[in-house]
C-alpha cells in the first residue's frame, strides 16, 4: 500500500520523532549530542523553521518545529539525517542505516496542545526515571531555555509561549509552573498515538478545519475496512448470505 503524504501546513508547528534503527543507540558521547544539535540548527535556518522545544534521548529524538514552507521540514530532516549518520558511522566504524525508517510527526493545534506538547517533550528524561528527576536535570532539552533563560540559539519562542507574559522572566515564571501539574494518561496517550500514527493532535474543530484545508481524511478508517468501498460492501453481502 502506498504511504499517504505526511500531514504538512505551513506555519503549523509539528511534533516530530525520530529513532534508532531497532532502538539502538544513537548518542554515545556528549560529542554526539552536540554535533546533532549543530546540525540541527543549520538545517533549521537553512530551510525556514522554527525550532521550539526538543530532548535527544539515548535512542531518539523529538522535536517540536513550524515550518515555514511546504517542504521545511522534510528537507531539515532529510539534511539532520544525512549529516548525523555520515558522522556516527565515521566516529564508530560502522556502515549502514542508523535510523527506523521515516521520522514520524504530527500537525499540532497550537492553542490546546502546543504548551502541553513542550512539557511532554522536555518531560521525556523523567518519565524515564534512570535519567533525571526533573528536566533541569537534563542537559540535552530545550528546558533550560524555556524555563530557565539559559542561552540557547537554537529556540525560537513560539507565539503560544510569548503570551505567557509580557517578558522573559514571567514567561520563564509562567512555564515553571506548567510543570507543577501532570500531564493525564488520556493526553499522553493522545500525543503518542497521534505521533506515531501521523494524525492529527486537536480539537475536532481543529481536525475538521485541517480536512476542509487539505481536502483529504484526517482520521483512521473504521476497523474493518473502508466501508465506502465497493470490495467492502461486497464482502458483508457475501456475509450476510451465508
Amino acid at each position: 500500500m502506498a504511504r499517504l503524504p505526511r500531514f504538512v501546513i505551513v506555519d503549523q508547528p509539528q511534533h516530530v520523532i525520530v529513532r534508532g534503527n531497532n532502538r539502538d543507540p544513537i548518542f554515545l558521547a556528549d560529542e554526539d549530542y552536540q554535533f546533532y544539535l549543530e546540525k540541527l540548527k543549520q538545517a533549521c535556518e537553512k530551510h525556514t523553521c522554527d525550532l521550539h522545544a526538543y530532548v535527544l534521548m539515548t535512542n531518539h529524538v523529538h522535536l517540536l518545529i513550524t515550518p515555514h514552507t511546504e517542504q521545511g521540514l522534510s528537507k531539515v530532516m532529510q539534511m539532520i539525517g544525512r549529516y548525523y549518520v555520515q558522522y556516527f558511522n565515521h566516529s564508530y566504524q560502522r556502515t549502514g542505516t542508523l535510523w527506523e525508517g521515516r521520522y514520524k510527526a504530527t500537525l499540532i493545534d497550537s492553542e490546546r496542545y502546543l504548551l502541553t506538547c513542550y512539557r511532554y517533550i522536555e518531560l521525556n528524561p523523567v518519565r524515564a526515571s534512570d535519567m533525571a528527576e526533573h528536566p533541569a536535570d537534563y542537559p540535552w532539552s530545550s528546558y533550560r531555555y524555556n524555563a530557565l533563560g539559559q542561552e540557547d540559539s537554537l529556540i525560537t519562542p513560539h507565539a503560544e509561549y510569548l503570551q505567557l507574559g509580557d517578558n522573559a522572566a514571567e514567561r520563564q515564571h509562567a512555564y515553571r509552573d506548567l510543570f507543577n501539574h501532570h500531564i493525564t494518561q488520556r493526553t499522553l496517550a493522545d500525543i503518542r498515538q497521534a505521533t506515531n500514527k501521523a494524525w492529527i493532535l486537536g480539537s475536532q474543530h481543529f481536525k475538521n478545519k485541517i480536512e476542509q484545508q487539505l481536502n483529504r481524511r484526517i482520521n483512521p478508517l473504521p476497523k474493518g475496512g473502508d466501508r465506502k468501498s465497493a470490495a467492502y460492501r461486497e464482502r458483508i453481502k457475501l456475509s450476510n448470505e451465508s
